[in-house]
Formats: structure tokens, sequence, C-alpha cells
């Protein structure tokens, strides 16, 4: 079997990281330019309205990145509602459902409960229905027409949109940019050469910056220093991830995350930044004697835990262990031969807790952010 571990998405990862051949560098430089130019194009085309952006009648917070994948978004989609919850807000999360085998708009959750599976809904947009219960959250590739959705249908008085900064069909009033502290901009070059999605000048559109898990105070820093080349104004926090008990996935067993540590466990993960979760689990003193890296958003496969319980066995490992979002992806295949573990973590702002208050609360005011006083 060829296993998703040699996918071209996690070979282009690791020669991002270890570019060894010049041949493929220079044509992976030359794809970038390509790229660029069509960046540039899409935006005249908004700035010459031949492509339109539409406003609905309530608050858009949009949270994103510059990279692809990785950084901390869904986590601090959560914090975002969570946060607009307790400022007397009604929130709904639009995302666009990356990985579903649906097209156009779906309701994945209301009020009274969740409504599709990760199938339909996508693994980001199912896990965030289910950690927000009674939060409305809605699926659709043109976000303007699934917050319309949320807006008229469900009764949501804010949106907040997962995966929202290159979006451009539905106006925003608050840009939350969410970079990973460990590895902020990757090798600081633009897809396919590269994890960015867009230039770094991107980060003058940004209201709001969080560093998730920063190694110290020196990363903040450094990101800030950053920003500030092209934003003056940003505010720039720090969040980290907080474990909480694991989760036998078999049983169903909550233990503190301390009754794992020595033990001998294999990750894996089909993450944007794979690594980021090894960091995680070395954190909180989990032994993990391998890390299988698994494409993005990938659906996993009867073979693939039969395969990882085989190298698992192989390496000496006690068991398996993967992410939340991962578990949303394989809980409906049958459950591999070894016990398989999960590490639920939640963001926490470990500084500019009133900074993040008053920019949300913000734009439910009259005249927020984004919008202009009339």
């Amino acid at each position: 079997m060829t296993t998703p571990r040699r996918a071209p998405e996690v070979l282009l990862r690791r020669y991002w990281e270890d570019p060894d051949t010049p041949v493929v560098t220079a044509g992976l430089s030359a794809l970038s330019l390509g790229y660029r130019g069509a960046l540039r194009i899409r935006d005249l085309m908004y700035r010459w309205k031949l492509l339109r952006t539409g406003r609905l009648p309530c608050a858009v917070v949009s949270v994103g990145n510059l990279t692809l994948g990785g950084s901390g978004k869904t986590p601090t989609v959560e914090l975002a509602v969570r946060t607009l919850q307790e400022l007397g807000a009604v929130p709904a999360v639009v995302s666009r459902g990356y990985g579903r085998v649906t097209r156009g708009v779906h309701v994945v959750a209301e009020r009274d409960g969740v409504r599709a599976d990760a199938r339909t809904a996508g693994d980001e947009p199912l896990l965030l229905a289910e950690r927000l219960p009674g939060v409305a959250v809605v699926v659709g590739e043109n976000r303007y027409e699934a917050g319309r959705v949320a807006v008229e249908r469900l009764g949501a008085t804010a949106l907040v949109l997962d995966d929202g900064f290159q979006h451009r069909t539905l106006a925003k009033d608050l840009e939350i940019l969410v970079v990973q502290g460990r590895a902020p901009w990757g090798n600081a070059r633009v897809f396919p050469r590269g994890m960015l999605r867009e230039p770094l000048a991107g980060l003058a559109r940004a209201h709001a910056v969080v560093v998730t898990n920063p190694a110290g105070a020196g990363s903040v820093e450094a990101v800030t220093a950053m920003v500030r080349r092209f934003n003056p104004t940003a505010a720039v926090l720090a969040a980290s991830y907080h474990h909480q008990d694991a989760v036998e996935t078999q049983s169903g067993r909550r233990v503190p995350v301390a009754e794992l540590a020595g033990r001998r466990l294999m990750a894996f993960a089909g993450l944007g930044s794979p690594q980021g979760f090894a960091d995680t689990l070395d954190a909180v003193g989990i032994r993990r004697v391998a890390l299988a890296e698994f494409p993005d958003h990938h659906w996993f496969t009867p073979a693939d835990l039969r395969e990882l319980a085989q190298d698992a066995r192989t390496t000496g490992a006690q068991g398996l262990i993967t992410t939340e979002k991962d578990w949303v992806r394989l809980r409906d295949l049958p459950p591999p031969p070894l016990p398989l573990w999960i590490l639920p973590v939640r963001l926490v702002l470990e500084s500019g807790q009133d900074i993040w208050q008053r920019l949300l609360a913000g734009v439910l005011s009259p005249a927020p952010l984004g919008r202009p006083c009339s």
C-alpha cells in the first residue's frame, strides 16, 4: 500500500523544511510567481467591482491565517464564539467545510443540536458544533450565502468566519490573524515554494494577531516585529494550548494526562502542521516513540489504522495517540488493535485578554471596526 505519509502534500511540506534539489526549487519558485499573479488579479477584480463583496446586517468576525494550516484557527474560533456569547450576542460559525463531500450551503448545527456528520460538514465544522452546543454552524463555499442562512433562518446576531482571512464575498468587521508561535511564516515563501497563502504584506489587513504556543517571549517579540513592518496598529496577543483529560476512545474513559506520562505511545496526525501536536505531547511528558504525518484533513481508512498499529508494535509503543480533529475523521472506523487515545486541548489567552474583549465588544457596537460610521 502507498501510505498517505508519502502523499504529495506531506513530501512538499518536508521539502519546504529541507530543500535539497535546485531544479525542484526553481520549478516551485516559478509556480509561486504564477500564484502571486493570480492573487493580484483576484485583488484587482474586487477593487474594480468585477467581483462583489456583500454585507449582512450583523457583526462579522473573521479568524484566519497566512499559512497553510496548523496555526490554531479552530480553537481561536471557539474562543471568539464564547467571548461573543459572554457579551450578549447570538453567534454562529460560518465555514467552507473543507474536505466535505457535499456542495452548497448546509446547516451543520442549530440551537437544538447537530444536524450533520463529518462527511457532510467537514471535520472542523463538526468539531466546533460538538464543542459549542447550542451554537449554529453553517458551511458553504460562498460565505455570504452561508452567513445569510445563519442570520435569516437561525437567528444569529454575529458571525464568526472559520478560515476567513483570504475570503472576500462577505464584508468583515474584525480580522483576527492566527500565527503559530514556533514557525510563524514557515520558510517565508509563498505557495508552492513555501507555506504562505499570500505575501506577508497581507498582515496589513489584520486588526489583531494571536500568536499560539510561542516558545517564549522572544517568539512573540519576533512576530510583533514582523507585524509592525506592515501594520502599525494591530494588537498582538499570545495564547497557549491547555490540555484537558485524555480520552481512551474504545471505553470513553477519561484520565489526567499525567497518567499517560511515561507511556510509550505512537502519535499520528493529519494536520497542516503535525509537529505542533508532537510538541504538545512532548510538553506534557508523553513518551512519543514516533510521529506519523498524514495530509491535512486526511480521511483515515481501516488500512491506515492497521498499518499504524503495526508500526506502533515495531517501535515498542503501548498505544496510539491523536488529536480531536483527527478523531472526527476516524471514529466511525473499526477500532485499532491497540489502545487509541485522544488529547483534547483548549486555547487560553496568556496576554491581551482586555484587548481581546474590547475588540470583540467593538464589533457589536453601532460602528464596528470594519464599517464606516453612517
